[in-house]
């Protein structure tokens, strides 16, 4: 068996590791994982470490799920993967119509893709498509909010605003209006700008598209949701569709199933991953109601022009599926409220931490800053090695520090790790003054 050093060799002398400089990865440390189980990461020798980021905010349900493992395992015997063109098959047939059940009404198409940052690249051109074979050929344009995040790729990064992901790639990005910057903790000026330029531009705009209520990677930022709700007024008397981005909010992570629920809408687009699959497989879906799916009706010109190899994955859809009977059956939602009051009781404790500020929570996602916000901060990384030390995985946001753990994390864990961010940061912030 390959020791630890030996890994991190290779690691090192081959990977390319996502969001990291080449030498930040021959550089800093790592913690080399042998195997996971609930809300633990855990190294050959045993050292047990708290996964904090959710490994990416996927990991709802917590690592190894039992039922995940045999619904893989049974799913395998059977069919691993078959095309979904001009075939079907019992997992993806069966998962549509599951997750039409506990979406927003009025959502009840599925197309199936692979990760989120696809969901929301077949969310825009749904949306784009339509008006241009549906009578509307004018409605070209995108809005969305600053500080926006909706993935990787080229289309989900130009209705993305986080500079430090996309600045370098701008002259091959599209352009999305947004207002002009965030004003810190007041989304009101924010929004009635959107509003404004919805209005002002409406015969032109083909979707906006939001993160419901927080936006992950513009650094945990969480707003109102009578704010979307008033958002999701001004798109229907427009007449334009909104796009609701839940591939991180999605599956119970700031409270009810959708952050939309919350604000008692139902968008026309909802792009849906991550939780998911339990944070297994890379499975996505994005979900359209019945008008937008009836304007793709007609001859093959007219199919929407988009594909994927593994669309409507068997093993994928087989875990989905059994993700929503988990959440069904263990009434995850509801095992998660009281955790989530414990996060945000000890949360709003750390501001008693000299140099903290800002904390927040929704649901089981909750987040502080220890300096000025943005991407390239250092101080959250260093909290991050102290925690590792102690006990724990984190991944901050430059100077945001985030938790996202498991919705059916013990209590005692769930403690325990909360310990950990308190000593970290104090221990950090101690040494700096």
């Amino acid at each position: 068996m390959p020791t630890d050093d030996e890994l991190i060799d290779l690691d090192r002398a081959h990977l390319w590791r996502p969001y990291t400089s080449s030498d930040d990865h021959e550089q800093r440390p790592l913690f080399v994982v042998e195997r996971a189980e609930g809300p633990w990461l855990i190294a050959a020798d045993g050292r047990r470490v708290l996964d904090a980021s959710g490994s990416w905010w996927c990991n709802n349900l917590g690592h190894g799920h039992p039922r995940l493992r045999r619904a893989i395992a049974r799913q395998s015997e059977r069919m691993m993967h078959c095309t979904l063109a001009a075939v079907t098959h019992e997992p993806a047939a069966r998962l549509s119509a599951e997750l039409v059940a506990v979406a927003p009404e009025g959502l009840d198409r599925v197309f199936y893709s692979d990760n989120g940052s696809t969901a929301v690249e077949v969310a825009l051109k749904m949306a784009f498509q339509y008006w241009q074979q549906n009578g509307r050929p004018k409605r070209t344009r995108f809005l969305g909010l600053p500080g926006a995040y909706h993935g990787d790729t080229l289309g989900a990064m130009s209705a993305g605003a986080v500079d430090a992901f996309s600045a370098v790639f701008h002259p091959m990005l599209f352009d999305v209006g947004r207002p002009a910057g965030l004003v810190e903790q007041r989304w009101e000026p924010v929004f009635e700008h959107l509003f404004e330029l919805l209005r002002k531009d409406a015969d032109r705009i083909a979707a906006v598209i939001v993160e419901p209520l927080v936006q992950g990677a513009a650094g945990m930022r969480m707003y109102p949701a009578e704010l979307l709700a008033a958002l999701r007024a001004e798109t229907e008397r427009a007449d334009t569709f909104l796009i609701a981005d839940e591939v991180f909010t999605g599956f119970g992570r700031t409270g009810p199933m959708w952050a939309c629920d919350e604000a008692g809408i139902a968008p026309d687009l909802l792009c849906t991953a991550k939780g998911l699959s339990g944070g297994v497989l890379p499975f996505a879906a994005t979900l359209a109601t019945g008008r937008i799916y009836d304007g793709f009706r007609g001859d093959k010109s007219r199919a929407l022009m988009h594909g994927h190899t593994f669309c409507g994955n068997p093993l994928g859809a087989a875990v989905a599926r059994e993700v929503l009977a988990i959440y069904r059956e263990e009434r995850i939602l509801e095992v998660a409220k009281p955790k989530a009051a414990r996060l945000e009781a000890r949360i709003e404790e750390m501001n008693e931490v000299v140099g903290v500020s800002a904390s927040r929570a929704r649901g089981m996602c909750a987040a502080f800053d220890v300096g000025a916000r943005g991407y390239m901060g250092t101080v959250g990384w260093e909290i991050s090695e102290a925690a590792l030390e102690l006990g724990a995985h984190l991944r901050p946001l430059g100077n945001t520090v985030y938790l996202v753990p498991p919705l059916n994390i013990e209590d005692g864990e769930l403690e325990r790790l909360l310990d950990v961010v308190r000593e970290s940061t104090e221990r950090v912030l101690r040494s700096a003054r």
